[in-house]
């Protein structure tokens, strides 16, 4: 039997949830049009940017070794000044074509994933439920004001010009209330 770690459970298949967080966290389009949609003012935080380590989920997307760095781009997404969203957005250090575009300030990743780049091929969504001892987990409840034992996550793997970019989003349980 395959042991399950918390860095391995990522799945095509959305883990038990409410249909209302289900039908925000499947969104096949943007995440940021669909947060806008609400009504409530939206708004992008930038937490932290810079070379940051590789977690043990991401080292076989970029053919990494454990001990190796990505450029990472961590944001809180706001509804209404409350945290809804937390997102890691990552890439290869040295990377020409994902990095000036993760250098953008508070201004929405998804603006431009779901916008202006007709070449870029996008991944299919893959979902967990992170528990502690997973690197999200800890971002995602530096975050959260209630501080959950679990937060559901998706991510997607983007690829331009060669040249791939990870963005991982966690839901935060405040998400559901103003939806």
């Amino acid at each position: 039997m395959r042991r399950m770690t918390p860095f391995s459970d990522w799945s095509a298949r959305l883990p038990p949830t409410s249909p209302l967080l289900a039908e925000c966290i499947t969104v096949s389009g943007s995440l940021t049009n669909y947060l806008m949609a609400t009504g409530h003012d939206f708004a992008v935080s930038v937490l932290q940017q810079g070379n940051d380590a590789i977690h043990a989920d991401e080292t076989a997307l970029f053919e990494l070794t454990p001990d190796s760095q990505l450029h990472a781009r961590h944001v809180s997404l706001s509804l209404a000044g409350k945290p809804v969203v937390v997102a890691r957005s990552v890439c290869l250090p040295a990377c020409p074509v994902w990095r000036p575009i993760l250098e953008r300030g508070s201004r929405s990743l998804g603006l431009t994933l779901f916008g202006g780049l007709p070449q870029l091929q996008r991944g299919e969504l893959n979902f967990v439920e992170l528990r502690a001892g997973h690197p999200l987990f800890a971002l995602a409840q530096a975050h959260d004001p209630r501080v959950s034992s679990r937060y559901l996550a998706r991510r997607c793997l983007f690829e331009l010009d060669g040249q791939r970019l990870l963005v991982c989003e966690i839901f935060l349980p405040e998400l559901e209330q103003l939806l």
